[in-house]
């Protein structure tokens, strides 16, 4: 037959939509118009698909090249796949008509028809393609005993793409698969296993072509059980026959609930049940990632048309909710139609957003709240599982749908949605319905991330992040509404077990009481976070942390696990409120028998308790650190082999009991840690003896020697009367000695500059610093001779007039303090401080003479 010419459908353009495929999921790119045409690049013509944007015309969706590798394929009679060679992404057409994807095809065909044809390294293209070129291959009958050489053709041409192209064109144009489902049943009648495995073979390397028309042929009515039928007998498992015929054969299998008339629609659906069957079961094992995308992409796009056609068909929804009517009474039926909502809800969640939203509003239209209502109530597990993924699936798609639902109940005076979900919770067995039950809950009473407080956050760090959470929430006045009725009446219907523990004294508890507990003590937590101030009055007038606490009497260690993880909850969230609620209802007392007794042991409880007191020191919470040591310094002492709690009664004796001093402890403590530079090589931290004074040390500095004696006996009685403590002498001002060194001569500095500075160094080392005692006189005298006699007379001048203005200020603040004593009453701390700086502005706006004026003015 003559050569044909490829049809140039430049100039007609065709709707469609372009998808690709991303993590299994297709996306949709975009709708455009669709031509075919080819573009000369350095000298060659090349044949390319170009789809430009429907909605911005100057936008180019899609752009390929045909290539000999690309593996067009057309499904269906609207469907083109293929995946792009230079990056391995799958990309799908889908035209708005046959007739524009039958003209695309054509061209795409005709191109592939003649790389084929042409030499494997010229990818040039003549102006005139053939269409219509013999099928370069053939093979031997198909009978029994040509199967071994019939399979081993196969394999040798299923190795190059051009073989692999050749053969999918025979197996189409000769219709092999159904000349090979005969012999099926020939093989076993004649019990020969031989030629059995040898058909699982063939069948195997046709379907592995990848193509989608030899698949879609593969599953068709005619021929599907031939097919499974040959799968059975797997040469690798020789001993074993599989049931797949049994199964697809299975009437039971496939159940209409409501008759669907459209005849192409009801193919669809059992297209798609054995691709699915074939994709998870018969080749499940041998599958490539080619196949995979393949049936993927037939599973796909049927799903799309099934749920496209259901939710516009009015009288097909209106039959279908209509089954859960008052007057209904077939249960089955009832049954079957939860099933069938849940499968279309989870066909759609693999549809764009658009499509699943217009699904789930028609859904809810017709009434999809009360077959909800129905299936969790039902008596078959299969029918409350059915019904609450129902509704996670829509949650998950969109809460705020649900939630306007749920504010429609509240108005119309009906029970809402979540004391179904409520009732649920308390009653299921299932842990899977109550865990999905517990999701469904959080989500819907969730107020949604503050956009203040993250703002907040981001703004100013990780001080922020942790009180953020702290900040009022914007909310919206419905949901505002719907939280103050659910506390009001639905809260304390949801803790109920909890608060019924009260007064009991066993702690032994049944499989699904102990699962109740995690979850209802999990959704707490969530409230706790979410809603402050509800959940604070909750907790408060419902005595729930006591009743919480009493878990830790239970012999379940995962019950005790859950309590010290809400009480963790609690401490974390450095309320001052719940500080003091715990401290009230003494729960701190509990995880420290709980610690005492699993201590010895390294596990998940211990070190949960642990974790729980380490907040508490590193976080520095003062009212607890008080509270526990106050009420159970035994328990304490007896763990006290651990830092952590050596750490709390050393912090606690040391700031007397009064935390409103545990400020400046820690002040102090932290400063010695950073001037001390020994560390502990295996903590990595300061050592633990030097956070705190020796006692020598501070017995040294609290005595006094001969000189300070002497130099204190004339503000000694003064400072006895006024109750000045032995440390307050530290506060007078001892830096005047630099204002007097103004007054020496300019030229005696100037005569010996290194011994000025020297002196001066030397005269600095003597102010009294925070934490450095004064130089004592015995001291500075031994160091005064031990000088050079060139720098005596200067050095005995300059300590002559600091002695004198010591001495001076000494006897001068005595006067003022006994004055102020006579005249005010005695001085907390506060005289000497003020008198200090009254001299130093005295000696600094006079000259050496200013002591002396100071004492004759006092």
């Amino acid at each position: 037959m003559a050569a044909q010419p490829v049809p140039h459908p430049s100039t007609d353009r065709k709707r469609v939509k372009v998808y690709e495929l991303r993590n299994n999921d297709w996306f949709d790119r975009g709708t455009g118009f669709c031509t075919a045409a080819f573009n000369s690049e350095e000298g060659q013509r090349n044949p390319r698909v170009i789809v430009e944007s429907e909605d911005q015309p100057d936008r180019v969706l899609l752009e390929t090249r045909i290539c000999k590798d690309d593996g067009f394929h057309k499904q269906q009679e609207t469907l083109i796949v293929w995946t792009e060679p230079s990056n391995g992404i799958d990309m799908a057409l889908s035209f708005q008509e046959a007739e524009g994807c039958a003209m695309i095809w054509k061209f795409i065909h005709g191109v592939q028809q003649q790389y084929n044809a042409a030499n494997p390294q010229d990818d040039s293209l003549s102006d005139d393609l053939p269409m219509d070129m013999p099928n370069p291959i053939t093979l031997p009958q198909a009978s029994i005993a040509n199967l071994a050489e019939i399979e081993s053709q196969m394999r040798m041409m299923s190795g190059s793409a051009n073989g692999r192209d050749a053969l999918t064109k025979y197996v189409l144009a000769e219709d092999f698969i159904g000349r090979l489902i005969p012999i099926v049943s020939d093989a076993e009648d004649l019990e020969s296993l031989n030629d059995l495995h040898r058909l699982c073979n063939i069948m195997k390397i046709i379907i592995l072509l990848n193509d989608t028309s030899i698949i879609e042929h593969a599953v068709s009515d005619e021929c599907v059980i031939g097919v499974v039928g040959a799968l059975e007998y797997d040469p690798d498992f020789p001993s074993h026959k599989a049931n797949h015929r049994q199964w697809l054969e299975g009437e039971g299998r496939y159940k209409e609930v409501v008759r669907i008339e459209d005849d192409q629609i009801l193919k669809k659906i059992h297209q798609t049940y054995r691709l699915q069957y074939l994709k998870d079961v018969v080749l499940a094992r041998i599958l490539d990632d080619n196949t995979f995308s393949v049936l993927n992409s037939l599973i796909f796009f049927n799903q799309v048309d099934i749920v496209q056609h259901l939710q516009a068909n009015g009288k097909f929804l209106g039959e279908l909710f209509n089954i859960f009517k008052p007057g209904q009474q077939d249960a089955s039926r009832k049954k079957e139609a939860v099933l069938f909502i849940q499968q279309c809800c989870a066909i759609a969640k693999n549809l764009q957003p658009p499509a699943r939203q217009t699904l789930y509003n028609n859904f809810i239209a017709h009434g999809l709240l009360e077959v909800i209502n129905f299936g969790l109530k039902h008596n078959d597990v299969a029918v409350r599982v059915g019904a609450t993924d129902v509704l996670v699936s829509m949650i998950d798609h969109d809460p705020q749908m649900i939630r306007q639902t749920i504010y429609r109940q509240i108005h119309e005076k009906r029970a809402p949605l979540t004391d179904t979900l409520i009732d649920m919770l308390l009653v299921e067995t299932d842990l899977g319905v109550k865990s999905q039950i517990s999701d469904a809950l959080k989500v819907l009473l969730d107020q949604g991330p503050p956009a203040q407080a993250e703002a907040f956050a981001k703004a100013n760090g990780e001080y922020a992040a942790r009180a953020a959470p702290r900040l009022p929430p914007s909310q919206d006045p419905q949901q505002d509404q719907f939280l103050t009725l659910f506390y009001e009446n639905s809260a304390a219907k949801l803790f109920q077990p909890l608060t019924a523990l009260e007064g009991r004294t066993s702690m032994e508890f049944t499989v699904h009481e102990a699962s109740s507990f995690t979850y209802l003590i999990e959704i707490l937590c969530f409230f706790i976070r979410q809603h402050h101030h509800r959940s604070k009055y909750f907790v408060l007038a419902n005595n729930i942390i006591s009743r919480i606490a009493q878990l830790l009497h239970c012999p379940e260690k995962f019950l005790k696990l859950i309590a010290v993880r809400f009480l963790r909850q609690l401490v974390g969230l450095q309320d001052e409120f719940y500080v003091k609620h715990m401290s009230e209802k003494m729960v701190i007392g509990p995880i420290l028998d709980v610690l005492i007794e699993t201590m010895p042991r390294d596990n998940l409880l211990s070190s949960a308790c642990l974790e729980f007191f380490e907040f508490i020191r590193k976080e520095s919470i003062k009212d607890l650190v008080k509270h526990i040591v106050e009420n159970y310094r035994e328990k304490v002492q007896e763990l006290a082999y651990l830092d952590l709690f050596r750490t709390l009664i050393i912090r606690y004796d040391q700031t007397g009991g009064f935390t409103a001093n545990m400020d400046y402890f820690l002040e102090v403590e932290e400063d010695v840690g950073r001037r001390r530079t020994n560390i502990n090589p295996r903590t990595g931290g300061p050592m633990e003896h030097l956070t705190t004074m020796d006692q020598a040390e501070e017995e040294y500095w609290n005595t006094s020697d001969d000189e300070d004696d002497l130099q204190a006996k004339s503000s000694g009685r003064t400072s006895a009367l006024n109750g000045a403590s032995p440390s307050s002498k530290l506060l007078v001002d001892y830096a005047s000695d630099e204002e007097v060194d103004d007054n020496i001569d300019a030229g005696a500095i100037s005569a010996d500059e290194d011994g000025q500075e020297d002196g001066v160094r030397k005269s600095d080392d003597g102010l009294p610093n925070v934490g450095t005692p004064p130089e004592r006189l015995s001291e500075k005298r031994r160091r005064e001779e031990d000088e050079e006699d060139d720098l005596s007379k200067m050095i005995q001048h300059k300590r002559r007039n600091s002695t004198s203005a010591t001495s001076n200020a000494s006897s001068t603040s005595s006067l003022l303090r006994k004055k102020k004593g006579m005249v005010g009453g005695r001085d907390s701390g506060g005289g000497p401080k003020k008198i200090s700086i009254s001299l130093s502005s005295n000696l600094k706006s006079g000259d050496g003479q200013s002591g002396n004026q100071a004492d004759d003015e006092a």
